[in-house]
């Protein structure tokens, strides 16, 4: 076979082995095997590292598209120094995921602007990268799609399809002052997601104010029952940042 077939035939192979990586670089990192006197099993791994590397980049792009998370909100732009150290090392510990092993769910409270949305969607973005599969949403509009679910006689579809994800945010919990519908598919999502999977939680109202939400006590306190018995609740009393940052505005305005 000459060597412009044989290299015709090991394409036409490598497609079928679906190896991308392999077709574009196995003849560049043959030279370099070759420059480099390399063996036979460090030519191969090379080829098969970038395969790995390429495939793993190429996962976790899909996984934060699927995610729906807001781009902008990552670990990189939070200032955690405004945090209170207790929070700051919780935080640390987070970010290993361990607490989506144990299907244990985070409950961030804090007035608006005091980071909450933000620093939940940093974990988020972070275990992404993982691998952990995340799905991000609002509270109102969560409770908007599982109505139309329902109506549809498809909640049991939906709530497996979102049984599927490692992760789940529901950011601005309690935001919109739910009638009884809109209470008792959110209350149905709370239970069925309960040691299924991690449910990520903001919300300007503490617990003593979720009768609001759930609209009679015994409903309240079964919700909430079931988001506390596993979980890390992170209790951001800071200033808020836009204020600051307006703050900060007014007094250099030409900074």
């Amino acid at each position: 076979m000459s060597e412009k077939e044989l290299h015709k035939q090991l394409i036409h192979l490598l497609k079928e082995l679906h190896l991308p990586m392999f077709r574009e670089y196995y003849a560049e990192f043959a030279e370099k095997a070759l420059s480099e006197e390399m063996s036979y099993a460090h030519y191969l791994f090379e080829l098969a590292q970038r395969e790995c590397e390429i495939r793993r980049a190429n996962k976790i792009a899909r996984l934060v598209k699927a995610s729906k998370l807001p781009m902008e909100k990552t670990m990189a732009n939070f200032d955690l120094k405004r945090l209170p150290l207790k929070i700051r090392q919780q935080i640390k510990i987070l970010l290993e995921g361990s607490f989506v092993d144990r299907t244990e769910n985070i409950l961030a409270f804090g007035k608006p602007g005091s980071g909450k949305t933000h620093l939940l969607c940093a974990i988020c973005h972070e275990l992404a990268r993982q691998g952990r599969t995340v799905y991000f949403t609002t509270c109102d509009l969560m409770v908007q799609e599982l109505l139309r679910a329902k109506r549809d006689l498809e909640l049991d579809k939906m709530l497996k399809k979102l049984s599927r994800f490692d992760m789940m945010m529901i950011d601005d919990f309690g935001y919109v002052k739910q009638d009884r519908d809109e209470m008792e598919v959110l209350f149905t999502l709370l239970a069925h997601r309960y040691e299924r999977g991690s449910l990520l939680i903001t919300s300007n109202l503490p617990f003593s104010k979720w009768d609001i939400i759930f609209k009679d006590p015994m409903t309240t306190a079964a919700a909430i029952d079931r988001l506390v018995h596993h979980s890390v609740v992170l209790e951001l009393n800071v200033p808020s940042y836009r204020a600051e940052q307006a703050k900060k505005r007014k007094q250099y305005p030409d900074s």
